[in-house]
């Protein structure tokens, strides 16, 4: 029983930084939280065998850029195969992931600096997909509270990106709408 709440504790805590990990590569959401929940199955199966020599979260990223290319190399053969892609090199994915960590890492800062609640109402509609009447019921808040947590997420992510439009777009990436 311990164990489980030590891996569900970093499932809580890395699942949203290792799904943008996965979307940088894949720019799927629905593939990259698949990639992840894998990526967290594999290691309940196999963490008594496993040595992690930095930090979790190091190894869980590495272990998602890995699982994520391989996912991008093989939808582009089943693209090839049907005649849809051509493929880029192999090091132009490697070169696009390093110019998008800084991003990431932008865009992870910038959610640090929202209050925590507001912080888990943001993930859990723009990564998480969750309606504003889901995240109600799931907080136990009204659905305007909801809205007004959501409008203030954006207001903020907006003056703190001063003006960079990318780390905006990155952002709004991940909403439905």
């Amino acid at each position: 029983m311990k164990q489980f709440k030590e891996i569900e504790t970093l499932y809580k805590e890395n699942f949203t930084f290792l799904c943008l990990v996965s979307f940088q590569i894949t720019k799927d959401r629905e593939a990259a939280k698949d990639i992840v929940q894998d990526f967290f199955i594999y290691f309940w199966n196999k963490h008594q065998n496993t040595t992690i020599n930095k930090s979790f979260r190091a190894y869980g990223a590495k272990a998602i850029k890995n699982l994520s290319l391989q996912y991008v190399e093989k939808i582009k053969r089943i693209d090839v195969e049907k005649g849809d892609l051509s493929i880029p090199e192999y090091e132009d994915i490697i070169n696009l992931e390093k110019k998008d960590d800084s991003k990431i890492a932008a865009v992870l800062k910038l959610l640090d600096l929202l209050p925590e609640a507001r912080r888990n109402i943001f993930i859990s509609h723009v990564v998480n997909d969750l309606s504003y009447s889901e995240i109600a019921e799931t907080y136990n808040i009204s659905i305007n509270t909801v809205k007004t947590q959501m409008k203030r997420s954006y207001a903020f992510i907006r003056e703190k990106a001063n003006g960079n439009t990318l780390l905006v777009l990155l952002l709004l990436l991940f909403n439905k709408s």
